[in-house]
């Protein structure tokens, strides 16, 4: 079955990182690089005018801001197109702001070429995406605040009674929520790659989900890493 092309405008005013994910997105089969922009002016500009299938979008631009440029695509110019943020701001304000004003996904510049393109893929067909590393801050910190009015802490061993994870299924398990992927998880437990994914699928089946980024959040919630 052949994948359907995605559209994508890239907005991001550094370009030394511009360029890098221009000739990324270039290389990936399926991905159609159809405009760029330097700042979030153009950004808007450019996704009135090409109407792509994916943004992705960076917060710190010059002239207007990622999550402003986002409010307007979706808001004012009501485009039926997926926002990912691509950006180095991991602070919680910046995450909930970009959320609340529409993007469908965030992730971390310095993520795995992977998981860009599982990103990419996943908001494409208007699926949310948060990277691994952005579930763990958002969730801990939910996870602290629950800490603080219960007096309590969840074991790992307690949390996981439901689900019947093996000691080598929550290892790998942590590796995702550290946002690592199947191979790195390969090369950093020593395993062959069709080992790591038969420990994803188990994973996923145990927790009763479909993808990895939904593992990693429910891992953070319940406390089993």
């Amino acid at each position: 079955m052949t994948e359907k092309n995605i559209n994508i405008l890239l907005v991001e005013d550094h370009e030394f990182t511009r360029l890098g994910l221009a000739m990324k997105l270039e290389n990936t089969p399926h991905y159609n690089l159809i405009a760029q922009a330097t700042d979030g002016q153009e950004g808007v500009i450019m996704a009135q005018k090409y109407n792509p299938d994916v943004i992705l979008m960076d917060i710190g631009l010059p002239k207007m801001d990622g999550i402003t440029a986002t409010k307007k695509i979706k808001e004012e110019l009501k485009l039926d197109c997926a926002v990912l943020m691509f950006t180095s701001r991991d602070n919680r304000e910046d995450i909930f702001a970009a959320f609340k004003a529409g993007a469908d996904g965030y992730i971390m510049k310095g993520s795995s070429s992977e998981n860009l393109i599982n990103a990419i893929d996943a908001v494409s067909t208007h699926a949310a995406w948060i990277d691994s590393q952005i579930a763990r801050i958002v969730l801990s910190n939910i996870q602290n605040e629950d800490n603080i009015q219960t007096g309590e802490t969840k074991s790992q061993k307690e949390a996981n009674k439901k689900y019947g994870l093996t000691k080598k299924e929550l290892e790998v398990l942590s590796l995702i929520v550290d946002g690592l992927s199947n191979q790195e998880i390969s090369e950093k437990l020593v395993v062959s790659i069709s080992t790591t994914k038969a420990h994803v699928h188990n994973i996923l089946q145990k927790l009763y989900l479909s993808d990895r980024t939904k593992a990693a959040i429910v891992a953070l919630k319940e406390g089993l890493v």
